[in-house]
């Protein structure tokens, strides 16, 4: 520990640190982020080594960024959506939604989940949705677990809301489907 960080330092106070170039603040705000961001891009991009190739740009931006923190709200909320932005931005550079259609009907209904999905613990629904195709792994962390719109989902992916709407009815299906086969 560095003279002036102590143990349970907030991650408020390490960024205030960052900002004037403490790199163990950096080291310190690096390692109390790491696991929960990292989960965050393997959400998003399925493979562990490319989610740590992710997340390190994440940490990149997340640096470079600091001074843009305004200090409302929580600290890694807004790290969250560093990481989250990142990446989708690897993911728009993979042009993984070239192949999604949008839906005939915007207004299709979304099923409601099925017995399986409410008796499935979160670990196995996590790993469920790391085997999903990218295009339904992404509009549905973004809209089922982010609580993003779908309109806001298509201006985040370059995408029709309808298309957005369509990729999450296919990976709600997707889904229902894994669980009860291998059920």
């Amino acid at each position: 520990m560095s003279i002036g960080i102590k143990r349970g330092t907030s991650l408020e106070e390490l960024a205030k640190r960052c900002m004037q170039n403490d790199q163990i603040a950096q080291r310190l705000l690096y390692e109390s982020l790491a696991g929960k961001m990292l989960a965050v891009c393997r959400r998003y991009v399925g493979s562990r080594e490319t989610a740590k190739d992710v997340m390190h740009d994440g940490f990149i931006r997340l640096f470079d960024k600091l001074e843009c923190y305004s200090g409302t709200g929580s600290f890694e909320g807004w790290a969250r959506k560093i990481f989250m932005n990142t990446a989708l931005t690897y993911l728009r550079k993979s042009n993984v939604l070239r192949f999604s259609e949008s839906v005939d009907d915007p207004n299709a209904s979304i099923a409601l989940p099925s017995q399986e999905l409410d008796t499935i613990s979160s670990d196995d629904l996590l790993k469920y949705i790391g085997m999903m195709p990218p295009g339904f792994r992404i509009v549905f962390n973004m809209f089922a677990i982010e609580g993003y719109s779908h309109e806001e989902i298509g201006q985040a992916l370059h995408i029709s809301k309808n298309t957005s709407r369509s990729q999450y009815v296919r990976a709600r299906r997707w889904l229902q489907n894994r669980i009860k086969a291998d059920m």
